[in-house]
């Protein structure tokens, strides 16, 4: 992450790795082993900046929102563990998956230790409205998964299915970030609302971004390899679009290749893609949420924190992983 995005809250951003750390250890061995191995494996730790930079926004940082940011990279590291089994995932951030190391149950089952540490460590925060927050969040990722599970394959999934799939497995996250930094800090429900849609925005902005990686990204640099999403048969809004906007040929081909999940046939979907405007059409959706993310923004008082919030939403989209 960019160190002109954390400076504000760069002491707070290192206390959240520390409490991480403690709260991962474990009399059982392989819970530590998977859990220190998925903290090594790096990542942009978003969801901890976004909670602190939420509550320095709103006046200050108290320990009670560095606790709540471990919570937040907790919640994604188990969906992480979860999503690289169901998915077969075997490389993420240019290292093996963990279930790729360790094996598909011991990657389930601590994935399962990861979430009940977060709710854990959540009912110690003292709560209640967090804690219903979370609980309701949590239910909304695990739908979203069920849902994109459902429409794999399935080329007659519609872009507002896709949305929701979305809106609920991605963004969802980064809102109970945002929104439960103002629950902690006692924020008005204007400040609240005003972050839970900078949040909500900037998930769908990133997601959309994501997906773009594989038409558009360099496998060094994403970490993933190319045509992973078509290989498990993820509805995208590049396919989407490329089925909206071919010919029949090109809708077949595309149809085809989603519903056996053929990996093999990702060249030519990519050039169906990029024929039909497909990487065009996502990267104008993902600047379109992009610019709610920054407009929610008018309604906090300006600071530095709210400047960082704004160059997160402004580096959302046009990234290389």
């Amino acid at each position: 992450m960019d160190v002109t995005i954390t400076d504000s809250v760069a002491s707070e951003f290192a206390q959240v790795d520390d409490v991480i750390v403690s709260l991962l250890r474990s009399d059982v061995e392989m819970v530590e082993s998977i859990g220190h191995y998925i903290v090594k494996a790096g990542g942009k730790r978003m969801r901890p900046l976004l909670v602190l930079l939420s509550a320095k926004a709103l006046g200050s940082i108290e320990p009670t929102h560095i606790r709540f940011a471990a919570v937040v990279e907790f919640i994604h590291t188990a969906t992480l563990l979860h999503d690289d089994v169901v998915d077969l995932s075997m490389l993420r951030r240019g290292m093996p998956t963990a279930n790729a190391a360790f094996g598909n149950a011991p990657s389930v089952l601590v994935g399962d230790f990861i979430y009940t540490r977060a709710f854990q460590l959540m009912v110690e925060l003292n709560s209640l409205p967090l804690l219903a927050h979370m609980a309701e969040t949590t239910n909304t990722i695990a739908a979203g998964e069920v849902m994109q599970l459902m429409h794999a394959g399935d080329p007659s999934t519609r872009a507002e299915q896709y949305q929701e799939i979305i809106r609920r497995k991605t963004a969802a996250l980064f809102a109970a970030a945002c929104h439960g930094a103002a629950l902690l800090a006692d924020a008005s429900s204007t400040e609240a609302s005003a972050l839970y849609g900078y949040g909500m925005n900037l998930g769908i902005a990133f997601q959309l971004a994501d997906d773009l990686l594989d038409y558009a990204g360099e496998p060094a640099m994403t970490g993933k390899n190319v045509g992973d999403d078509l290989s498990e048969g993820k509805i995208t809004l590049p396919l989407l679009h490329a089925m909206q906007a071919g010919n029949d040929s090109e809708r077949q081909t595309v149809a085809a290749a989603l519903r056996d999940k053929n990996g093999d046939a990702f060249a030519d979907i990519m050039a169906i893609v990029q024929r039909t405007g497909g990487v065009e059409a996502t990267r104008d959706a993902a600047l379109h949420h992009q610019y709610l993310a920054i407009a929610s923004l008018d309604a906090l008082n300006a600071s530095e924190p709210v400047d960082a919030l704004r160059m997160m939403a402004n580096k959302a989209v046009d990234r290389q992983s």
